[in-house]
């Protein structure tokens, strides 16, 4: 077959540039990548093989080999692991498919300390290569199949592809490196480089001399077997950049043996930093399930539940059939009780460092605190542990503060925990809403997560104390009493009530269905007016959601808020009041247009807006 060449997919062009070129201030982990992968490459035939025992025929031991060539001055990672067919270099070697890669990328400043934290969320594995190597070869053939290929690239936006007799079983990566980087052809070199990057993996990592005498660099035992005090942090840390392809420090490394009618290990990892596609619809797990030792899936989704997708690591299980294929892993009931085990354990670990002053426990929410409230919502069993774990932003202050933390602050005559849902914490400080609950010192949570908006209904309440929506909660603040501050401005006089009625009673005229009532505020102290929701319905916010992803048409008419103490509406009232209804229709539409951009909403006719506008200046200035 004649060779064929092809161009990278530009996510793929983009992301080696940055790789090559700034990514890692220790250009030997590439090597790392490489050996990692073949790791995973064995595990996936070791896998297959439990059905397919004719895959491994006349090789079953595997094991990596390094193959150092001074001469040619080439570095070889071989494997006799699954390997790859065309379709197979193509999809891996040559694009990116990966969900949300294009705004993972667009993410990216050119500035390399900055970006090489994002780099490492995305993962990068075999791009690597390229910073030690000008050209590199891989030839591989996959097992059950008979053909081999050998894919060729210097990197630089394509790579060619051609059939290759000599391929084996598995994959041989072989890298020409560029000058001045020989260092990576001396044996001392790679026993040190694979000293203390690999030796967790649990498969021989073997070197080759030019003799062809095979040397063992690793240990090659299953890092979770063995106990806690025989295993270093270095240790787990580079285990854990393995097994989460990841570049960042672990949070919180958890490793443990459950014992009893059930067995099975765990060593579980929380990364520092959030991954690019957390939030994407159908992200993956991302811990490994391995029966006696031996890879099952990464992708097991009984294994955990979604609201802890932010793990890493390995669960082996001693209890589940080496054979188990994926299909029969779903409701089976020894993953069940793992899956309740492993909750239970993680839950309870993130309580002691949410409890520990020196936990750091806030960087943890910070990254995945919306995704650990996803809970709240989907396990109702597991509220009263999830719950006490919650960091609010609030309007005390820039910090994070608990439920517990909020109940022992509420002000004497309030009965519920009051929240604003929004985008954006700096725009709901802002927001006109929060004016009366302000001036009483009430404190305010300020949500800004997606999931706020389904899981607060759910639960209800915290300690009894209710969830209510300061949108909602206007009538509360009656209860509650305002502290008199010395040398504070006494609040001016409310528009006489007669005129307020009249007042009213020409916006509800004027404004028609667009709004579903018209009344008095006592929530506003600054603000003219402020759109609400009434008592049970849809918050702004969450209509705004719906409606951007095409979930929610027409949104309903909402109540408008006009604050009788205010200069506008005092004004207002007054010309109401001796002139009757007629003549503030556009007050009333500017009235209307105001409060809707208040609450970040679109307006329905900027055309009609701005012509009122003009015309109120106009007259204002006359």
């Amino acid at each position: 077959m004649a060779q064929e060449t092809l161009n990278f997919q530009a996510e793929v062009s983009k992301l080696l540039e940055i790789v090559v070129h700034s990514l890692y201030s220790n250009k030997e982990i590439f090597l790392r990548e490489l050996v990692s992968n073949a790791s995973d490459a064995c595990d996936k035939l070791r896998y297959a093989a439990l059905t397919q025992p004719e895959l491994v025929e006349g090789d079953s031991d595997y094991k990596i080999r390094l193959i150092p060539d001074k001469q040619a001055r080439t570095l070889t990672i071989a494997d006799n692991g699954i390997g790859m067919n065309k379709a197979d270099l193509v999809e891996n070697l040559g694009t990116i498919a990966r969900s949300g890669t294009a705004n993972f990328l667009s993410q990216l400043s050119g500035d390399a300390k900055k970006d090489v934290t994002l780099i490492g969320q995305f993962g990068v594995g075999f791009y690597s290569a390229f910073m030690v190597a000008d050209k590199v070869e891989v030839i591989t053939r996959k097992a059950g199949e008979s053909e081999g290929w050998r894919w060729t690239s210097d990197g630089r936006g394509a790579f060619t592809i051609a059939e290759d007799e000599s391929a084996g079983r598995g994959a041989r990566i072989v890298l020409h490196l560029r000058d001045g980087e020989d260092e990576f052809l001396e044996s001392q070199r790679l026993r040190h480089i694979v000293k203390t990057y690999s030796d967790h993996i649990a498969l021989p990592v073997l070197l080759v001399e030019e003799e062809g005498k095979e040397e063992r660099l690793n240990a090659a035992s299953a890092l979770w077997t063995r106990s806690k005090s025989e295993v270093t942090p270095e240790q787990y840390r580079e285990f854990y950049h393995h097994v989460a392809h990841a570049f960042d420090e672990p949070w919180l490394t958890l490793h443990y043996k459950a014992e009893g009618a059930i067995e099975y290990t765990g060593l579980l990892f929380i990364p520092s930093h959030k991954p690019f596609d957390l939030f994407h619809p159908d992200r993956k797990q991302h811990v490994k399930l391995y029966v006696k030792r031996v890879f099952i899936t990464d992708d097991c989704a009984d294994l955990l539940p979604p609201y802890l997708r932010f793990l890493r690591g390995v669960v082996d299980s001693q209890d589940l059939p080496l054979n188990i294929s994926r299909e029969m892993l779903q409701h089976n009931p020894v993953l069940a009780k793992i899956r309740t085990g492993l909750v239970k354990r993680v839950l309870s670990e993130l309580k002691k460092r949410a409890e520990d002053e020196n936990g750091n426990y806030d960087a943890f929410w910070n990254e995945f605190g919306a995704v650990l409230k996803e809970g709240l919502y989907e396990e109702r069993e597991r509220r009263d542990e999830i719950l006490p774990l919650c960091r609010f932003r609030s309007t005390k202050g820039d910090g994070l503060v608990s439920l517990k933390q909020y109940v022992e602050r509420m002000k004497p005559g309030q009965e519920a925990i009051y929240t604003i849902t929004g985008d954006d914490p700096v725009a709901l400080r802002k927001s006109p809403q929060l004016e009366g609950f302000l001036a009483r010192d009430v404190e305010v949570l300020l949500l800004t997560d997606p999931i706020d908006e389904f899981w607060v209904s759910a639960v209800g309440s915290f300690e009894d104390k209710p969830f209510r929506s300061v949108a909602q909660a206007g009538t509360d603040l009656g209860a509650i009493a305002k502290e008199e501050k010395e040398g504070e401005t006494p609040e001016p006089e409310a528009a006489p009530a007669k005129d307020m009625d009249t007042l009213i009673a020409a916006l509800k005229l004027a404004l028609g269905e667009q709004v579903k009532d018209v009344r008095p505020s006592e929530r506003l102290t600054e603000s003219a007016v402020c759109l609400v929701s009434d008592q049970g319905e849809m918050s702004l916010h969450l209509e705004r959601l719906l409606r951007q992803h095409q979930q929610l048409g027409q949104g309903a008419p909402r109540i408008l808020e006009i604050n009788p103490r205010h200069a506008l509406i005092r004004r207002l009232a007054e010309k109401a009041g001796s002139e009757g209804a007629g003549g503030i229709e556009d007050a009333a539409h500017l009235l209307l247009d105001q409060a809707r951009i208040l609450e970040g909403e679109t307006l329905p006719d900027p055309a009609a807006f701005a012509r009122r506008m003009a015309a109120a200046l106009e007259k204002g200035l006359a």
